[in-house]
């Protein structure tokens, strides 16, 4: 089938490079093509790589809006929830061109509710399915293929066909396909990312009474894991949880939620929690040094919203930049890929000094936070840093360091309920 791929998220780079690895010819279209430094893709060094390849064997186009040729069987959208003024634009030029009617028509943006029926308003001779955008940053590709149960919104059979054709090559089995409504199936996206979110956001809860009763969370986490009802995942302590389209999904299932006249408390305090949580070692320094923090320089290891992508979105950097900062405490930040991103929010400032090497971050610096589990940060050379602190405190926003062996290498230790 030859597909046409509108959007730069990282779902469009996955949806590209799987459907044309299957011998499918795609066309990427390059209209709202960011710079390489903001697409996420890009910073999937897998996702990047299966994209190379699969342009080098022709399967996979990038081309303009002018160039997509007219006899393209389905087409894919797939944008963030700021740019569905230009997703509606793109779509009124779709409509304009002289193809032949209907096509199958696939929404994989996250937009929350109705985001399909408003594409389709506009596109109304086609057919419209969403897939809803499941994959995890850091982990892109083997989060779709292994999905045991894949979500399709559709409302008619022949789009059923249509799509289980499209994506045979990955998911051939029926009982692979989950269809439902569209409606149902939006819905259903929220739903997830909000149960996902109230995991994060109980294990933190139950972090801060672990902390005051003296009880390692650690072998708490672990002994729910243990549980085949409950398992492992999201369920790790730290300093919160961020990135766009998740957060996107919390905020707009609670205010659905609101607009039908009911107020979920759950939700509420989900969010709360997870607001909260961004600044807890700010409150664990603020109580070490008895809230004398003016003067001091803080070391910060981490400022994407998780590792293995250069996305700040919501991420805890955010209320610790500004915790800090009220407090006159200079910050030396590292992040192997979000410092660009930092330096489009913040600036050049005197009280912000990026750094391209983490150690360089910790010189002279009165306290280290982690706030980013990079792999590289997780086995430091504890007796350099030693030697380059004027204090030799962590603050661990994730749970990464063992306690006992941090302290015996001369440091003062804090994670998060432990």
């Amino acid at each position: 089938m030859k597909v046409a791929v509108f959007g730069q998220t990282l779902y469009a780079g996955v949806l590209a490079a799987l459907l044309a690895e299957c011998g499918h010819y795609v066309f990427w279209c390059e209209l709202l093509k960011k710079p390489t430094s903001e697409q996420a893709y890009t910073q999937d060094e897998v996702v990047k790589q299966l994209l190379d390849k699969q342009q080098q064997s022709g399967f996979l186009k990038y081309c303009d809006f002018n160039t997509i040729p007219l006899d393209i069987d389905a087409y894919l959208f797939s944008f963030n929830p700021t740019e569905k003024v230009q997703a509606i634009e793109i779509l009124k030029e779709i409509e304009r061109r002289t193809i032949i009617h209907p096509k199958l028509m696939i929404n994989a943006s996250t937009l929350g509710l109705y985001g399909t029926e408003q594409f389709e308003k506009i596109l109304n001779q086609d057919e419209w399915v969403y897939l809803p955008d499941i994959i995890q940053e850091g982990n892109a590709l083997q989060s779709l293929v292994q999905v045991k149960q894949l979500i399709v919104g559709c409302g008619l059979e022949s789009s059923q066909v249509k799509i289980k054709e499209l994506l045979r090559p990955l998911f051939p089995r029926e009982q692979q396909y989950l269809f439902m409504p569209i409606l149902d199936a939006e819905f259903t996206k929220l739903s997830i990312s909000g149960m996902l979110a109230t995991r994060i956001s109980y294990i933190n809860d139950l972090a801060v009474v672990a902390e005051k009763l003296g009880i390692d969370i650690e072998h708490v986490r672990q002994g729910m894991a243990a549980d085949n009802r409950i398992g492992e995942s999201y369920l790790y302590p730290g300093a919160g949880f961020g990135g766009e389209n998740f957060s996107h999904d919390i905020l707009t299932l609670s205010n659905t939620v609101s607009d039908t006249g009911m107020k979920s408390q759950l939700l509420s305090q989900v969010w709360e929690i997870n607001e909260q949580q961004k600044e807890i070692l700010f409150r664990k320094l603020w109580n070490y040094f008895s809230g004398d923090l003016k003067g001091k320089t803080v070391a910060i290891w981490g400022a994407a919203f998780k590792e293995n992508t250069a996305r700040i979105q919501q991420s805890p950097i955010h209320a610790m930049l500004e915790a800090l900062w009220a407090q006159g405490v200079t910050v030396q930040l590292h992040d192997p890929q979000a410092l660009v991103e930092i330096e489009k929010v913040y600036g050049h400032r005197a009280d912000l000094i990026y750094c391209t090497d983490q150690y360089q971050a910790a010189q002279d610096a009165h306290a280290l936070c982690l706030l980013t589990a990079w792999k590289q940060y997780w086995s430091p050379d504890y007796q350099r840093l030693l030697q380059q602190m004027q204090h030799p405190l962590i603050l661990d926003g994730r749970n990464i360091y063992n306690p006992s062996y941090v302290k015996a290498q001369g440091f003062a230790y804090m994670g998060v309920g432990r």
